[in-house]
């Protein structure tokens, strides 16, 4: 550290939690490629699987399940995982589920929504998105033809450029803020400590990791039968699957419609959401039964004041939600969105400005000169591995550069200039501050529909935009995984070399995938039950703010209410300014947002059952470890529930080829 760089007592005690090792060691391996090939064919299909049915994919429990499976077969063998291999692991799981072949399924859906086609978009969606409906209805529900070669093949492109983007502008400000600044990354030892706790699975204070996880493993399998797997089952030798649980939801609308007019009354049977109840703070979750309670009672009363006219008796839980939506919350929802943005930044910069005028007043100096700030950069860290500057910065400019050039060749009229701005200037300005902020205070703030407001300041008329592959980007947001990656004593080129060998094998087991899952039934239908519901909210309102960039009139902008996004900004920020004048909980209003916002009100209720039984069950019996054993106890029942999915969706592809064999 500079002689002229000092960090208050607060910073350093941070940046001393935990410190990378002398030696950095290469985590790639066989393993990594067998790791690979696990995901892709047995991870993935389940994920989708789950996905298509309760709209909850594996998530982190993919990550326990494919550490734990490997950790067993290395003992057998009388072999342990190194930290090294198990970051790997982590990390190779991360690209499995993130990668954008999911999309081909949603883009199928969309061009032949009602949404689209009532609302002039579907005409719009260009080929190399997804061909038009009647293409598809002719060719039937399959990938494999040629007018799905196009999207796929630039959704491919796109994928790998991404990956590749992801050492570019994002390591250099790591390295900006790690090594020259030498900001303590407060959250940072959080992910490194999972890592290091699972790979020293022989130690016996250890062990009840696996003993919750089990618990939860048998509760996602048994619940998992009946919520996810005899639906599946039926759904493969039956016309309509046999549902003992309501998925996703018991509809009350039309129930209720006499009592609570305009309200989306649902209840949802998720012995999941349940135990996220425990995982997540209790304060948000109260937040969001609040707004529940809240809306029970405002929504009728905005509906006789002549506010909510689109609703009309009758309406299910989507309509309601969708029509609720244009005529109050989307603009209420900005305003809330702004507020939160701006209490969010208030409460993050002002303790750093006074920080920093304390440190300056006491040391009276600043950082590193620039000449010496470039020195380090230069220098780097070769036992790390480190990649030189001058590559991270090249990568930055290539995948900008091909962003914008991809964009002008595929949308005639593209307005390449204005976003030149935005990957120039306004990505590196949003991304330095958000990594300061994760660098400083282990948290990030997003300014939120700066994309939207893009597409419309540029003036670009069509929908062809809403699908292009614009340089907006927040790099910041990757600088701890960097600085996880250093704490675990991982070289950099081992997490390479996984980018390498994992992309195409991803690409091509997710494409596979999609494409027999599509050939079960046709996506969404009753086969599908959470698509079935939520698809249509979803094409109901992406439509809405594609929309706002069609020539003539738009829906979106007659949903746009000022004086009610005003409205919203207003008691938002004064409701945060109250709480936090009383000292009550910011996450009660966190969590009441997301409560406004939910697209499943009927969620509430298990979650609450959930928080309740954590906090005044759970947590007096077994003290504050509880706080540690709830995520290991959801990771497990994720574990339970992608077993079934996993074995259903085999079941199912066996019966759907040997029907089709048989003819």
């Amino acid at each position: 550290m500079s002689d002229r760089y000092r960090e208050d007592k607060e910073l350093q005690e941070f940046r001393n939690l935990m410190h990378p090792p002398e030696v950095f060691e290469d985590g790639f391996g066989v393993k990594t490629i067998v790791g690979a090939l696990f995901l892709a064919f047995f991870m993935v299909p389940g994920s989708m699987y789950l996905q298509l049915i309760i709209g909850q994919g594996l998530g982190p429990a993919a990550r326990w399940v494919t550490v734990i499976l490997f950790a067993e077969v290395a003992k057998r063998s009388l072999r342990n995982l190194r930290q090294q291999e198990v970051y790997i692991l982590f990390y190779m799981t991360g690209i499995t589920l993130a990668t954008p072949f999911w999309g081909l399924l949603w883009r199928q859906y969309l061009v032949q929504s009602p949404a689209a086609m009532a609302m002039g978009i579907a005409q719009g969606i260009p080929s190399w998105v997804a061909p038009q409906a009647e293409i598809i209805r002719e060719q039937g529900r399959t990938f494999f033809t040629r007018y799905w070669v196009g999207p796929i093949a630039l959704m491919a492109l796109m994928f790998v450029i991404t990956r590749i983007d992801n050492f570019g502008l994002g390591y250099v400000l790591y390295r900006l803020t790690n090594d020259v600044e030498k900001l303590p990354f407060p959250m940072a030892p959080v992910g490194a400590q999972g890592v290091l706790a699972l790979a020293e699975s022989k130690e016996t204070g250890t062990r009840w990791r696996w003993r919750v996880f089990s618990i939860g493993g048998v509760m996602g399998l048994t619940f998992g039968f009946f919520y996810v797997g005899i639906p599946a089952l039926t759904g493969a030798f039956l016309a309509h699957p046999v549902q003992l649980i309501p998925i996703p939801w018991m509809d009350l609308t039309n129930v209720t419609q006499n009592i609570f007019p305009a309200t989306p009354v649902n209840l949802v049977f998720s012995l999941g959401l349940v135990i996220t109840g425990m995982v997540l703070p209790f304060w948000a979750v109260i937040g969001g039964a609040l707004a529940f309670v809240i809306k029970l009672a405002l929504n009728p009363a905005l509906y006789h004041a002549g506010v909510l006219t689109t609703w009309r008796p009758g309406m299910q839980v989507v309509d309601t939600l969708f029509s609720n939506n244009i005529d109050f919350y989307l603009s209420f929802g900005i305003g809330i969105t702004f507020s939160i943005c701006a209490y969010s930044i208030l409460q993050i910069v002002l303790p750093l400005l006074r920080g920093r005028r304390r440190r300056t007043a006491a040391v009276g100096s600043g950082p590193p000169s620039f000449r010496t700030a470039l020195s380090i950069l230069r220098k780097g860290n070769p036992r790390r591995g480190d990649i030189p500057i001058w590559v991270a910065l090249g990568i930055y400019l290539f995948s900008t550069v091909s962003y914008l050039a991809i964009s002008t060749w595929l949308v005639p009229g593209f307005p390449w200039w204005f976003f030149l701005g935005y990957g120039f200037i306004y990505t590196p300005l949003i991304s330095y501050a958000t990594a300061k902020l994760e660098g400083l205070a282990g948290q990030a703030v997003s300014i939120p529909l700066v994309r939207e407001a893009a597409f419309i300041l540029s003036g670009y008329k069509g929908v062809a935009i809403w699908f292009a592959p614009i340089p907006l980007h927040d790099y910041g947001r990757s600088v701890r995984g960097f600085r996880v990656v250093e704490l675990t004593g991982t070289k950099l080129s081992s997490v390479i070399k996984t980018e390498i060998v994992v992309i195409p094998i991803v690409l091509i087991s997710t494409i596979c995938f999609s494409h027999y899952i599509w050939k079960l039934a046709p996506i969404p239908s009753d086969h599908y039950p959470f698509t079935q519901k939520i698809w249509e909210l979803q094409a109901l309102n992406t439509c809405l703010l594609m929309s706002s960039t069609m020539a003539g009139s738009s829906i979106f902008f007659e949903a746009l209410k000022p004086l009610v996004v005003s409205i919203g900004f207003g008691i938002g920020l004064g409701m945060f300014l109250l709480l936090s004048t009383l000292g009550l909980p910011t996450l009660l209003m966190y969590g009441f947002v997301r409560g406004l916002g939910s697209a499943l009100p009927g969620a509430v209720i298990p979650e609450l059952m959930g928080a309740l039984i954590g906090r005044y069950y759970l947590l007096k019996r077994f003290g504050k470890q509880w706080r540690q054993y709830a995520p290991v106890l959801l990771a497990g029942y994720g574990c339970g529930m992608g077993l079934v999915a996993m074995a259903s969706v085999a079941i199912a592809l066996i019966a759907k080829s040997v029907s089709m064999l048989s003819y």
